[in-house]
Formats: structure tokens, sequence, C-alpha cells
């Protein structure tokens, strides 16, 4: 198992930087774009949102219910979110950090996830978070 491995994913989203960072951290949100692509769903979404409080994201796909659960490290808002991502797919403890850019009217958001166990893992994950990211520009272009 190698874990060396990680992955970078960049996201336009049509909202200022708080906004985009505080949908992070609100289970509410987080239930509307947690979705890696069509027949995907978040069962449910906990989380204590100081660093050292832990979330829980249950996501669910045609193959059942799927577990993620990890730990805030830093939360500079909205700045910066870094946190660790545990999951049946992903090498233990493996790390998110999420930056938030004003881009115009809006935020570029840059996700690095590092610690994979396998190139498929990393691959995985990158079609994965390219999904939510692009749900995430979804919901928060249509809502106010």
């Amino acid at each position: 198992m190698t874990t060396d491995l990680s992955l970078r994913v960049t996201q336009s989203v049509p909202a200022k930087p708080e906004r985009v960072f505080d949908a992070w951290l609100d289970p509410e949100m987080i239930r509307r774009f947690m979705l890696t692509g069509p027949g995907t769903g978040v069962k449910s979404a906990t989380n204590d949102p100081r660093v050292g409080g832990r979330y829980d994201i249950v996501m669910t796909n045609d193959m059942g219910e799927i577990p993620h659960w990890g730990e805030y490290r830093e939360i500079d808002r909205p700045n910066r979110l870094i946190f660790t991502w545990n999951s049946p797919h992903a090498a233990p403890d493996s790390l998110v950090t999420l930056t938030f850019e004003p881009e115009g009217a809006g935020t570029l958001v840059t996700l690095f996830h590092e610690k994979f166990p396998s190139e498929g893992s990393r691959d995985g994950h990158e079609k994965g978070w390219t999904g939510i990211l692009g749900t995430l520009a979804d919901v928060l272009g249509t809502t106010a």
C-alpha cells in the first residue's frame, strides 16, 4: 500500500467565500451537495465544527451506504478548512485541504486530498470530489 498519492480539484462557485466555506460546516447543506453523481445521496450528516471536532457523513449509492468520518484540523473562515477523511475507500486519516479564494463575484475552491492506498482509490476520489464540487456550485448558484 502506498500513501504518497494525492489529487487536486478546483471549481468556481457562484457565491462569496464566506457562504461557500460555511456550506462545508452546515449538515443541511452537506446533505444537499455531498453527492458524487447521479443516483447518490446523503443519508445523514452530523458534525462538531471546531478544531478537534468530528464529522460523520453516510453517503448512499446503488451499492448501499458508505460511511465517512474524520476530524477538523484547521478552521480558518473563510480561507481554509482542513480535515481528515476516512472511508472504506481511503487510507486511514487521509487529509483534505480546502481553500476558498475570491474570484470575481464568486469563489475559486481548491480541494487537495492526500494519502491514498492505491491509484484506483485516488482516481475514484478524484471523480467523487469533482462531482461534489460541481454539485456545490449548482446548489449555491440556485439558493439565495
